[in-house]
């Protein structure tokens, strides 16, 4: 088959080939042999009958070992790879290997990766609509739970996704194995398959709140802060919280009446604290005592004819009881149950108490938060907040993981749909943060490594804002410091060019799919590490189902058949054919119509001659004749062989 070397460079050999068909023989991996060494190689272009082949490492006592030190010999036996030479370069023979899928090149040879090279490290997969990506995703996962003589029941994989496309695929893994488990979670009440997702409010730090309410300025973190210092006074009504509140409105309200500004002006920035911020002492309606009368608090700043608020002494007086110097509350933010209103509370306290309201240069971001906040308590995501009961962190998780707080679910997923998209991302954040910070907690790190799951990558892991406000990206994070706490990404994606830079990067395993933009193909080129032009040619013929697989999990770049999954999941296109396309020759919707109108016709008819014989004599049997043939003649019309 093969003939003599012609010449050998750094990288590959070129080397005559004897075979007619030869052709056939492109992307095959073959082994130049010697008495001292194997080389494997793969065969990239044949031009001429000459083959060029790539040198991709050495097998040693039967290991494979990628890249080379030594070239092969001018006198090296040139052979196709032999099966126990295949069955190492795939993982035949490694007792931790799982089911990749199968190659098409070696009449559907299986091929098998470390579970520890696969699941240990970031995955990418990348490939157009329709290039069964999704599919290959659901098998890949299957293939994990259809482990022979093991159970990967210690497992947590958390899937996000805008539809409930795997839900069929993953759904049924307790016919796998009754020790496994899904469980989803949904954004839609009205889908019964899943929980209403349900984030607690104290598990959020400053950050979390800075994805929720779009925060655009680095001054608003401070604000997000002070609210969450706060929360926790706004959330009681003891004694001590009552006086510490009275303490921060009194303090406002005294700083706002002595400030250089128009009695009017003044007035309204006061019924504007009491009318966000209030309590049983200080309020608009409360009864401010006097002398031998009261006065109602609102009445108390009535203008006088000289411009001066009638009971400025008797209100200053009143107020200034209730501030304390030395009240002092624990502002170091300590978890504890809180609902949406006593965030929006606290807010309107944090920005009455610190003057921001006041100060023109911070009105606008200030107010900007305040409505966000507001926004947020009064549409129908609020119902994602409400949480019956405290419950901290390692709880929070556990109750994400467990069904019915017994059994263990091993797939977790997380539907998100009709919701906008930007509220999408900033759950699939929040939770992200949470998971991470769970696993960071652990005694011993990476005790629970968890796979993070994100469908549709491109709306979510992006270069967005985070770094210049919050100083990080949670996904770069995780992908930089991930792996050691044992958090993993995989992101799943049609279009890698809208990822963020620093998250491919970080990824060491590869699954792509046919991709046809060429912007597409020339960032993966440029983003990937050791991607070769030759596995971007590759993936350019590729059949649906069927991908590119590098990385740390493969010992070479191989082509792989992922096997449909069983079940499947629900991402097939709408079959246009089928919704759009009736036979002519079937009965039609219009022909019954036809026929129901003229019967219907032809009775009121029949009504109306006996109605007019009844009337009068002699009959009109000419009309009568008329009305007959036009209805016959209607009957006949073209439009009753319609196809509607």
């Amino acid at each position: 088959m093969f003939g003599k070397i012609m010449s050998i460079s750094k990288n590959y050999a070129f080397v005559v080939v004897n075979n007619a068909n030869s052709d056939d023989l492109l992307n095959f991996n073959v082994v130049f042999e010697d008495s001292n060494k194997r080389i494997l190689g793969e065969i990239e272009e044949i031009d001429n009958g000459v083959a060029k082949i790539a040198f991709l490492g050495e097998y040693h006592d039967g290991k494979f070992y990628s890249g080379i030190i030594r070239k092969p010999s001018f006198s090296s036996n040139v052979r196709i790879i032999n099966k126990d030479e295949l069955a190492e370069l795939v993982g035949d023979n490694d007792p931790k290997s799982m089911l990749l899928g199968l190659s098409p090149l070696y009449n559907d040879y299986p091929i098998k990766i470390n579970i520890d090279d696969m699941f240990s490290n970031h995955i990418a997969i990348f490939g157009n609509t329709g290039s069964g990506k999704t599919y290959g995703v659901s098998r890949l996962i299957q293939n994990l739970f259809l482990l022979k003589d093991k159970a990967a029941f210690n497992s947590n994989i958390f899937i996000f996704n805008n539809t409930d496309e795997y839900d069929n695929a993953f759904k049924g893994i307790n016919g796998f194995n009754q020790n496994f488990n899904y469980k989803m979670y949904t954004t839609n009440a009205d889908n019964k398959n899943g929980e209403i997702i349900k984030l607690p409010l104290w598990l959020l730090d400053v950050d979390d709140y800075a994805n929720l309410l779009d925060v655009t300025d680095y001054f608003q973190l401070s604000i997000i802060e002070k609210m969450l210092s706060l929360v926790s006074v706004f959330s009681k009504n003891d004694a001590e919280s009552i006086k510490y509140k009275n303490h921060l409105i009194a303090k406002a309200i005294i700083s706002v009446m002595y400030s250089n500004q128009v009695p009017a002006k003044i007035r309204d920035q006061i019924f504007n604290i009491l009318t966000d911020c209030y309590t049983n002492e200080l309020n608009l309606d409360v009864e401010v005592p006097g002398v031998g009368y009261s006065r109602q608090f609102r009445k108390c700043f009535e203008i006088d004819s000289h411009g001066e608020f009638v009971e400025r002494i008797l209100v200053t007086k009143y107020i200034q009881q209730f501030v304390d110097k030395e009240t002092v509350w624990n502002e170091d933010y300590i978890p504890t149950y809180f609902t949406l209103d006593d965030l929006e509370v606290s807010l309107n306290f944090t920005l009455i108490s610190e003057g921001l309201l006041l100060n023109e240069k911070s009105y606008a971001d200030a107010i900007a938060l305040k409505v966000k906040l507001h926004t947020l308590n009064n549409s129908v995501n609020k119902q994602f907040f409400k949480v019956d009961n405290f419950i901290g962190l390692n709880d929070f998780i556990k109750s994400l993981i467990l069904i019915d707080n017994t059994r263990r679910a091993q797939i977790i997923n997380f539907v998100l749909e009709d919701i906008d998209d930007r509220f999408a991302k900033s759950l699939v954040k929040v939770y992200s943060r949470l998971l991470f910070r769970f696993s960071k907690s652990l005694p011993e790190r990476g005790a629970m490594p968890l796979h993070i799951m994100i469908e549709e990558a491109h709306r979510y892991v992006q270069n967005d804002r985070d770094n210049s406000i919050l100083g990080y990206n949670i996904f770069e994070r995780i992908a930089k410091e991930g792996r050691k706490f044992g958090v993993i990404i995989d992101l799943i994606t049609q279009r890698p060019t809208e990822l963020s830079e620093t998250v491919i990067s970080q990824c060491s395993n590869f699954l792509i799919f046919k991709i046809n933009h060429p912007t597409d193909l020339e960032y993966i080129r440029t983003m990937v590490p050791n991607i070769s032009a030759d596995i971007i040619e590759k993936q350019k013929a590729l059949q649906s189902g069927t991908c590119v697989a590098f990385g740390r999990m493969m010992k070479v770049p191989m082509i792989v058949k992922m096997p449909l999954p069983d079940p499947e999941p629900h991402s097939s296109n709408a079959s246009i054919f089928d919704k759009w396309i009736i036979n002519l020759k079937r009965p039609c919707y219009l022909t019954y119509f036809n026929k129901s109108f003229h019967f219907v016709f032809l009775s009121i008819l029949f009504f109306f001659i006996i109605l007019l014989y009844s009337s009068s004599f002699p009959f009109n049997f000419s009309a009568l004749s008329a009305v007959i043939k036009l209805s016959i003649i209607s009957s006949k019309l073209p439009f009753k062989k319609s196809s509607i």
